[in-house]
């Protein structure tokens, strides 16, 4: 069948993509694309940070953690599997996200850094996002996908087009759909060179304030912020060395970098993820959005529910 997919970051390229793989015609419609769009921002890592509930977010973690395997012996998709440590000032609980990570372990004594007395050592895959994003649109262009660049005001308009819509716009679900359980989640990162590790760190400390080192192959993402109150767009100079400052506990003494480029993004928050088919007569949408830090962490096991539910109901 034709269907209209409504988002040009990682939600709705994956969305794209598993569509055409199942048999069906699809255009893509985005106001932004990449290098614009809210997934250009991310990190990424896999972690499934932010996003509930748990146990639906598990299911949709461990297929994407899967797939972003998968893809990681293809170099053009710019990811690659690497091992790091989440670290921790006092014995934390297992994470609940354990199943979905065959090789999580303790950390070693030599993995631990000075300040610190616990953590959890795992592989995960990094995804450079200026490489995975145009890897994924040609990966759909490839399909026979057809994606246009427009804002959509309505689902009326998308459906004008088709009876079948998927909607994957992340904060812009708020007007587009009325919904006011969304709001922004403020990040900020600082893109470094060289990295000046070779392995991720991860520190939640809210106490402490978070603190993240994601080296990619030639650069690494310095985090970072989770503001819930604040939805500008504009770097803030005092927060650049606010991260500095934190994530310099994670590094080697005398770590030498240069900052390249100060960056923000809203995270698209919400009590739960939004995935579930509505219907309005004989017209339908599947529902997207609402993955709040872990957009790329989930983006695989979503769209892959998202075929499944279109063709559960047809």
């Amino acid at each position: 069948m034709h269907v209209v997919v409504l988002g040009g970051g990682v939600s709705g390229l994956s969305c794209g993509i598993r569509l055409r793989e199942a048999g069906h015609t699809v255009e893509l419609w985005a106001r932004e694309l990449t290098p614009h769009t809210t997934s250009d921002v991310a990190a990424a890592v896999w972690y499934p940070y932010r996003a509930f509930p748990q146990e639906r977010v598990t299911g949709w973690a461990r297929r994407t953690f899967e797939v972003l395997r998968e893809l990681s012996a293809n170099p053009e998709a710019g990811i690659q599997v690497v091992r790091g440590v989440e670290l921790f000032t006092e014995a934390p609980p297992e994470p609940w996200w354990a199943p979905c990570v065959p090789s999580l372990r303790a950390t070693t004594a030599e993995e631990m850094v000075p300040g610190y007395s616990h953590g959890y050592s795992f592989e995960a895959p990094i995804i450079e996002m200026p490489r995975y994003l145009p890897f994924l649109m040609a990966r759909f262009r490839e399909l026979g996908g057809r994606l246009l660049q427009r804002e959509v005001r309505s689902l009326d308009e998308a459906w004008r087009e088709s009876p079948v819509v998927v909607n994957c716009t992340g904060l812009g679900a708020r007007t587009l759909v009325g919904d006011d359980s969304l709001f922004p989640i403020r990040g900020e990162v600082l893109r470094v060179a060289p990295p000046p590790v070779s392995r991720f760190f991860f520190d939640e400390s809210e106490e402490r304030g978070i603190a993240y080192v994601i080296p990619r192959s030639a650069d690494c993402i310095l985090g970072g912020t989770a503001e819930g109150e604040n939805a500008s767009l504009v770097p803030d100079s005092a927060k650049a060395q606010e991260i500095l400052a934190r994530c310099r506990r994670l590094l080697p003494a005398g770590a030498h970098f240069q900052v390249l480029e100060h960056k923000v993004g809203l995270r698209p928050g919400r009590p739960t993820v939004r995935l579930e088919e509505e219907r309005v007569g004989e017209r339908q949408v599947i529902h997207n959005y609402g993955h709040g830090g872990a957009g790329v962490t989930l983006s695989w096991g979503c769209a892959e529910e998202v075929v499944s539910l279109m063709t559960s109901e047809r």
